[in-house]
């Protein structure tokens, strides 16, 4: 058994630990089948099988190594006492002969194979470092660089380069084991098919899975991490164990399960990709929205809101102004937005107002180390990139909490400016709103897109594009556009909530709760149900189904 970055030893103390007691629990069921006058002839040394040189471990510092091996002698010396305790003898301590093997380096950069042998019983777990994409050091790129070779990719975390080492490890055999406890950033969007891919290209399974919760360490004042635990075999005899959790900080709960995919839930082995075009013919591009960089110059606080709006020549150019909080949270801001036909170039020095915000505007730009922001200073009273819709549409948070029951999007109207911290996607008829406000939405959402810690985070390119609705017939589609105004009736029944009231699961109305099952019904017909569906795992099944279906033309492709 191993653990590469086993630092002060904690997994191979409590591996040692327990199996010791396991031991001891064996030898003590024989003790009392032997209690009829059968001796077992045995010396006490013979009994113990779990010896400290079955534990292995590496550790990039010296400090901590040292502190791994003495503690491995202290907790083989404590199960040498509950030996003693419970049979009447022990394994002498000393002289000590044996000893656990903790190498100090670079778990990354040494060959693990001249540290321990690779066979079919070998274990390897642990708890790698906890770095994301864009917190580490050059070296720690490098290393990553080293182990993933051509298969490196940005996205991947720190962690990942230990679960590529392992799978390196056992190429030459057939059997091993290995399990890390990681961040949970490896199932959740652009990085799981990074992953994923190569470790089921060599053949690896995902034996058992945690998937996620919240792990708080010891240390005073740290955060808690959220994290899941993945282990790997080769041998699909026995069923594989699905740990879930109702709440990031509860208790772990076991469910049935065929196969646990690359995102760690019971179904088949997709991984989705980040597409550039839209899968689905039914659904049209969405966009960020519209990028100021302004300095805060073009946008309108609450606050500011008296002043511009007293400037008659101002005024007119005032817009409602969204981005996700707004849009969630339910918050008044408003933006200076002149790129309307209307737009008369004088008024910029009629109105005190505008001559000063464009000013403010035009120097933070012409100081801007980036070309194209200096670029956009010859029109800075203009947003530097405008990507508004002129029809209504839909406004997307990138951003939602995992508590959300259903995705807090929000219809729109043109004249309402999106901006870049939401996405848009022009939405005429209100279809997109039914098909985005929908459970099936938000189980893709939560199957296949990324999070921050276990907030849901949208993602056009990976988790729009891919969604795998197919063609609807004229009259579905009239169907979801009506349930999807059930669902705005149901919300302006109460107009004083906000978004994130509406969606709080301990109190949705009655009548929200009505209209979205209603939208359920006719969106679960659209992506291809034949009957009701009463789960989201239902939900999912179906949405992997037709993610295979969709793509297999493209993955017969590849094949050839």
């Amino acid at each position: 058994m191993c653990d590469p970055a086993c630092g002060c030893g904690n997994f191979l103390i409590i591996a040692y630990r327990e199996l010791r007691a396991l031991e001891l629990k064996i030898h003590e069921r024989l003790q009392e089948l032997n209690s009829g006058g059968v001796q077992l002839d045995l010396m006490a040394e013979d009994l113990v099988r779990v010896r400290l040189r079955q534990f292995r471990g590496i550790e990039i510092e010296e400090w901590p190594a040292t502190i791994a091996r003495t503690a491995m002698f202290l907790v083989e010396h404590q199960a040498n006492q509950a030996m003693n305790l419970t049979l009447g003898y022990s394994k002498p301590m000393l002289p000590l002969q044996d000893s656990a093997q903790i190498t100090v380096g670079n778990a990354l950069r040494l060959d693990w194979r001249r540290l321990l042998f690779a066979g079919p019983d070998t274990l390897i777990m642990g708890n790698p470092p906890f770095i994301g994409q864009y917190t580490k050091a050059a070296d720690q790129t490098e290393d990553m660089k080293l182990v993933w070779g051509e298969l490196y990719d940005g996205y991947l975390d720190y962690v990942t380069a230990w679960f590529k080492k392992a799978s390196d490890f056992f190429r030459p055999v057939t059997g091993g084991r290995f399990a890390f406890v990681s961040t949970n950033s490896i199932a959740q969007g652009q990085p799981v098919p990074a992953l994923f891919g190569p470790l089921f290209d060599a053949g690896w399974r995902i034996r058992f899975a945690h998937q996620t919760f919240a792990w708080q360490s010891e240390a005073p004042g740290s955060a808690a991490v959220h994290c899941v635990i993945t282990g790997y075999d080769k041998h699909e005899r026995s069923a594989p164990q699905l740990f879930t959790y109702d709440n990031v900080k509860g208790e772990p709960q076991q469910v049935p399960a065929k196969q646990i995919n690359a995102y760690l839930v019971d179904g088949p082995n997709l991984l989705v990709w980040k597409r550039s075009r839209v899968l689905s013919a039914e659904l049209p591009k969405v966009n960020k929205g519209s990028q100021p960089t302004d300095d805060g110059n073009l946008i309108v606080e609450v606050s500011e809101h008296a002043e511009v709006i007293g400037d008659p020549i101002a005024a007119k150019y005032l817009r409602e102004f969204r981005q996700g909080r707004e849009v969630v949270r339910g918050l008044d801001r408003w933006c200076l937005w002149m790129a309307d036909e209307e737009f008369d170039p004088n008024d910029l020095r009629r109105s005190s107002i505008l001559t000063r915000r464009v000013e403010a505007c035009r120097a933070m730009r012409e100081n801007s180390k980036k070309a194209a922001t200096r670029k956009s200073a010859s029109t800075p009273y203009l947003f530097q990139e405008n990507r508004q819709s002129l029809v209504p549409y839909v406004g997307i948070p990138r951003v939602v909490s995992e508590t959300r029951t259903f995705y807090t999007a929000q219809h729109l109207p043109e004249t309402v400016i999106a901006g870049d911290q939401l996405f848009a996607a022009d939405d005429p008829d209100g279809f997109l709103f039914g098909v985005i406000s929908s459970s099936m939405f938000i189980t893709w959402q939560r199957a296949v897109g990324g999070k921050i810690k276990s907030d849901l985070r949208f993602s056009n390119t990976l988790v729009w594009n891919n969604l795998p609705l197919p063609t609807v017939e004229p009259e579905l589609r009239d169907k979801v556009i009506e349930a999807g105004k059930g669902v705005i009736a149901a919300r302006e029944l109460h107009p004083e909530r906000s978004l994130a009231e509406h969606y709080n699961p301990l109190a949705m109305s009655p009548a929200l709760l009505k209209a979205h099952a209603a939208l359920d019904r006719v969106v679960d017909k659209a992506f291809g149900a034949k009957k009701p569906l009463h789960s989201n795992e239902e939900r999912l099944a179906l949405l992997f189904e037709r993610y295979a279906e969709m793509t297999a033309a493209e993955n017969e492709g590849s094949r050839r």
